[in-house]
């Protein structure tokens, strides 16, 4: 086994404090593995009834339009805009732009608040138009 060095540590633990560019970046890796895991899962069962016939098709239907169904959509199309806008707020900090302090946080903290709304705004128009 290695003798310690005495050499600190990175500091990454004790520099580094929560902020709303740290909860962003980690909700869009977690809506990018969701929507990856959930949505591809959630295709293939549609496909699966989609190829066994009308009975399985139907059965489907009535489950994806179920509660369960409809928080997994909603959970879904949540997902998709988090990681839309937030990939939208990298690619404004990959040219360059957006990094100053005040600002990087003031669109951080507003990023999840957009995409409840644009959520919103989806599941409104399809239930009600």
């Amino acid at each position: 086994m290695a003798k310690p060095s005495g050499r600190p540590l990175s500091p990454h633990l004790s520099i580094w404090r929560w902020g709303p560019a740290m909860l962003v970046s980690i909700l869009h890796r977690a809506t990018g593995d969701g929507m990856a895991v959930i949505g591809g899962i959630l295709l293939v069962g549609w496909l699966m009834a989609l190829a066994s016939g009308p009975e399985a098709y139907a059965w489907y239907v009535g489950w994806a339009t179920s509660p369960i169904g409809y928080l997994l959509m909603v959970g879904l199309s949540w997902a998709f805009f988090q990681h839309m806008l937030s990939g939208l707020r990298h690619f404004v900090l990959d040219i360059g732009a957006g990094y100053e302090v005040d600002n990087n946080n003031r669109w951080s903290a507003l990023l999840p608040v957009l995409s409840i709304v644009l959520t919103a705004f989806l599941w409104a128009i399809i239930f009600f138009a």
